[in-house]
């Protein structure tokens, strides 16, 4: 099972939030929040190699907050080291 690092992790959330108004501009379906957080999940899902058993799926219309818990469910033990996940995500959406 392949691992994330708090710096990887940083790093992959800073490009999100540098290129955010793009990301927005270009997925116009959603709450800004929304579509960050979906942004990033879709980083990690890559990011991890997770395989379709192991990517979260969702029941009806996920919102910001389905995503920030799926976010938080794939990073539980894909951690290198343990950090605050929640910061970076809150990071993340504070900006907008």
């Amino acid at each position: 099972m392949k691992k994330i690092s708090e710096r990887e992790f940083a790093r992959i959330c800073e490009g999100i939030i540098e290129d955010r108004e793009t990301i927005c501009k270009h997925n116009p379906i959603g709450m800004p929040e929304e579509i960050l957080l979906w942004m990033l999940l879709s980083c990690l899902i890559s990011y991890l190699s997770l395989s379709e058993i192991e990517t979260p799926c969702f029941n009806g219309k996920p919102n910001a907050e389905t995503y920030r818990d799926a976010i938080l469910f794939v990073l539980k033990n894909r951690k290198t080291e343990n950090f605050e996940a929640e910061l970076y995500l809150t990071n993340l959406t504070k900006i907008l």
